[in-house]
Parts: structure tokens; sequence; C-alpha cells
């Protein structure tokens, strides 16, 4: 191993990371008060992290509309360190319904706190505080669950018929809410399904949902599931009930529905031949994990690709995002042996691809591993060999611009497009693109992602360096549905951006389990999309356990 390979890995703990504790955290608000006498306010919260005195933005809830007591069903999922001071804040808007942004919104206040006050508490409530520091009497509830382990995830899609029209002069405007009942009988909501509007037959889109969420693994664990028609007024219009569980739910799952009458128990009492309002349907359960993906063979194809031009300072002054000291590891360095540390365990062969981008080379240079402009295209023996092709090509490049990423996007697309015939869980492709500025080719980026999205591939970008990256957010869909400039919207999520300044001085390893976190998902994500379940038989390849 080289010395610099060394350095890096050790600088980011990859050979003794700690096992982190993982929280869910749900958000509840009560008593919003009206800013709008004519209507009521469309509460969505935003969750933000400090890191380095900086509060950045990590999720936000759905939007609720017409609500002053806002139960939200988004589930916030993040890494516990006893041993760190994790500042949170939330911050509540009122969302517009012509718009979503958040820009645009009314702030009706935020309130701050430690996940640590939230775990130890398992339920904190605290009054929201206006501009100024006014306290309001607005009061958000934060309740804590920790993850028992089991993070499969199962996939549900549901459909009623025949359900009671509530409305006098157009039908049931129905949505659906599953909660879990816990052991001291409180129900916890686990899921509400959009509106189908003007329909008694809904067929509602199909949702995603962990099993500690859904039933906290026990299969035989009630779920309390409500059927009502939405009203704009936020008052919605009571349809029926009926009582689940997974064990039940899992018949669906080879191809068979499973139904349950949807009951008023008013009704029941009051009407002599009352049968039901409506019956529930689940047409669709899927569950397949991504470790039985990678089990069933499965590979991880890796590649990087690396940003050469200008704007990283001359690699031989001590000033550059690219220089090379003997013993201490650029931020490149750090970002690439990171990430390319987990990922090489799930290639048989770790052989990578390496390429660059924005450089001028001399006509007879011949770039073994790193290439610009994909001249020449050859693997490098894993993680060390893409850091030892790095330090031998820098110093005969030319560092020169644009920051273009669609070609490289394009280029391992078109692998992934190759694989995608196969129709097999065989070859999953991950791109790491480092770079210091803000993408010159957005318009030809965003069209390139969106055709990616329909391949096995995701990628993940890492921001090097102090440059402004706020448009690159764009990309990874937090500020909503990223689209092509013709406007056709993403298939999947398939882009993490993160800038690499904010784990710099973070926990060992932080940086890798952030931008690698919703790889799992979107693995299963696409072979469920397609209908690709898992090779029964498990590959002949050792997974390192840590």
């Amino acid at each position: 191993m080289s010395n610099i390979y060394e350095s890096a890995a050790n600088t980011l703990g990859l050979f003794n990371s700690p096992c982190l504790a993982k929280v869910e955290l749900r958000v509840t608000c009560k008593g919003i008060s009206d800013r709008d006498a004519l209507s009521k306010p469309d509460p969505c919260v935003l969750i933000k992290m400090q890191s380095h005195g900086q509060w950045l933005e990590v999720d936000r809830t759905e939007v609720i509309r017409s609500s002053i007591s806002p139960t939200f069903s988004k589930v916030f999922t993040v890494d516990f360190y006893f041993e760190e001071v994790q500042r949170l804040r939330y911050e509540l808007y009122d969302i517009s319904s012509n718009h979503n942004g958040i820009k645009e919104a009314d702030f009706l206040g935020a309130m701050e706190c430690t996940l640590g006050q939230i775990v130890s508490q398992r339920k904190l409530t605290k009054p929201l505080l206006k501009q100024g520091s006014t306290v309001s009497k607005s009061f958000i509830m934060v309740t804590a669950e920790e993850l028992t382990g089991n993070d499969d995830y199962v996939e549900l899609s549901f459909s009623a018929r025949k359900l009671d029209d509530k409305d006098f002069f157009s039908k049931s405007d129905p949505f659906l809410e599953i909660f879990r009942m816990n052991d001291d009988d409180t129900l916890q909501l686990v899921h509400r399904t959009e509106t189908v509007m003007n329909n008694l037959n809904p067929v509602w889109k199909t949702f995603k949902t962990s099993l500690n969420s859904l039933c906290s693994g026990d299969h035989d664990r009630p779920l309390k599931c409500t059927v009502w028609d939405w009203d704009s007024n936020g008052k919605h219009d009571y349809i029926g009930e009926y009582q689940a569980t997974f064990k039940e739910m899992r018949g669906a799952m080879d191809g068979r529905q499973v139904q349950w009458e949807c009951i008023n128990p008013k009704y029941q009492i009051k009407k002599k031949n009352y049968k039901n309002s409506g019956i529930v349907i689940l047409n669709q359960c899927k569950m397949h994990s991504f470790l039985d993906y990678i089990m069933g063979g499965c590979q991880i194809q890796f590649t990087v690709a690396i940003d050469f031009t200008a704007s990283n300072g001359d690699p031989h002054n001590s000033c550059s995002l690219h220089y090379i000291h003997p013993y201490q590891p650029n931020e490149y360095l750090k970002a690439l042996v990171a990430v390319g540390e987990i990922c090489q365990d799930y290639d048989s062969d770790k052989m990578f691809p390496a390429f660059g981008f924005g450089a001028q080379i001399p006509p007879d240079f011949k770039c073994y591993c790193v290439c610009v402009f994909f001249q020449h295209v050859y693997g490098c023996a894993g993680i060390q060999g893409v850091v030892e092709a790095y330090q031998t090509c820098l110093p005969k490049l030319q560092l020169y611009g644009p920051t273009n990423i669609a070609p490289i996007i394009q280029k391992v697309a078109s692998s992934a497009s190759q694989e995608m015939h196969t129709k097999e869980a065989m070859q999953y492709f991950i791109l790491l693109i480092l770079t210091d500025g803000v993408i010159t080719d957005m318009a030809d980026t965003r069209e390139a992602i969106v055709q990616a999205s329909h391949l096995p591939m995701s990628i993940i970008i890492v921001g090097v360096g102090s440059a402004d990256f706020s448009d690159m957010q764009m990309l990874d869909g937090d500020d909503g549905i990223l689209r092509s400039p013709k406007g056709e919207p993403c298939l999947r999520d398939i882009v993490q951006f993160v800038p690499f300044r904010n784990f710099k001085h973070g926990s060992p390893a932080e940086l890798a389990k952030t931008v690698l976190a919703e790889v799992p998902n979107q693995v299963v994500d696409y072979y469920n999309n397609k209908g690709i379940k898992p090779k029964n038989t498990p590959a002949p390849f050792f997974i390192r356990v840590c």
C-alpha cells in the first residue's frame, strides 16, 4: 500500500470505523397560527444539521394542505453518535398551493435542539420560535425510534373499489393512512397516500417503507388502516377502516391480491343491511433487500472521474487542490479513498475505469489510466491503482477547462445500457465525480442524468474546495424532481451531491456513509421497477464485515 493511499485511508478511519446507531425521527406540529384569514396554512418542515457553524438542509417533510396540526408521514433516518453533540434545527414553512419552493414560502417558526435530547426523551416537545426568537403559540413534537437492525424495505401498492360517496356534487376524494400499533397501544403514522380526486375506485401510487417503520420487524403486529375523503378545509370525512398485519400483506408477494373490508363502525351499528364502506386491495407486495442482490451475484461496477480544470490551481503550488504532499493526501484523494474503499469490496475483479476531464494533454502522451476525453481507457487495479495512476498522470497534464461532466455520464451510461438488456441483476454502475467548480454544461448534464435514471446506475458528485456549489443541489433532486431541458422528469433519484468541506473535520468515514447511504435503496428500486428478482444462488466471493 502506498504511503499516500494509507494516509488517506487512515485519516478517514476506514480500517477501524465505529458502528453507529440509526435513529428514525418523526415530526408533528400543533396549533399553527393562521397567517391568512381566508385559509389554513399548508405546512412543511425542513430539518437541518449544523456543520462547522453552518446549518445545512438534510431533508424535508411532505406538504400537508390546509392543516394547523399536521402529522407528517415523512421519516428522517439519521446516524446517532453518542460522543458528539449533533445539533438539529427544524424550520416550519407555509407553502402556497401554487408552488412548493421554500424561497417564496412564509416562515412560521423554528426549533433547535440536539439529537441527544430527542433520543434521551424519545418524544421532545418544544414551542416554535418566530423571527427575533419570539415564542409562538405553535409547538413541534419530534419522536425518536432506534432502528432494530431490520433495514429491509417493502414495496406496497394499494387500491380500493366501491368506496362510500361522501360528497354531494361529486365523488369522494379518497386517501389511505396506515398506522402501526405500538406496545403502549399508541398509534404511529407509517404512511399517508396521495389523494385521488373524484374517484370511488382509487389506485394509489406504489410506496416503499422499512419493515422497522411498518411493524417494528414484528410480522404479527396490528396495523390500523383508515380511508378518508379529503376536503380542502382540512376537515376530512371518515369513510372507514380495517386492521391488518404484515403477515397478511405477504400474501400479495406471489402475485395474488389481498383484500380487506373497509368498515365504518357507526354505520355497522345503525344500518341493518350494512356490509361495508368499500373494499381495500393490496395489489403488490415486494420485498428484496440490497444484500439479496449482492449475495445473488450482482457486482458493483465503480468508475471515477476527476476534475483537471485550471481552477484547481497549479499542482506544484501548495495552495492547489491537486497539490501532492508526500504524506498528506489532498481532498481529491481523501474523497476517492473514502468512497472507493467501500465500493471495491463488491467488485470481484477490482479493476476500476478512471477518467479525467478539463485538461489538455500532449499529442504523444499515452495516459494509461486517468484519461482525458476517453482516448485511452484501462482499468486500474483497485483504489490504490487509481491513486497511483492519478499521481503519475497529474504532472504531465496541463490543467485547462471547462467543467463538462455530461460526456462522462454518457460514457458510463453506455455500459449500463448494455447491462439493462440482460434482464438480470448482474452489474450495477456507480460513477463518482470529483470536481472543484460549478458544472458548465448544466443543460447537457441534466439531460444525461434523466436518461441515466432509466439504467442500473447511480451518480455521486463530491464538490472539492471552497466554491459556491448551490446550483449543484438541483441535480440531487432535493428541491423536487430533476427534469431535462425538455421537461422530461427523472425516473429515479440517482444523484447524490455533497461538498467535501462539510466532512473535512467530521467523524471518520462520515463522507462515505453519507454519499453511499442512498445507493442500496437505488439498487433495489431499479431492479424492483424492472421486475428483476435476485438470483437464488449466492455468488462465490467474500464480503468484508466491519
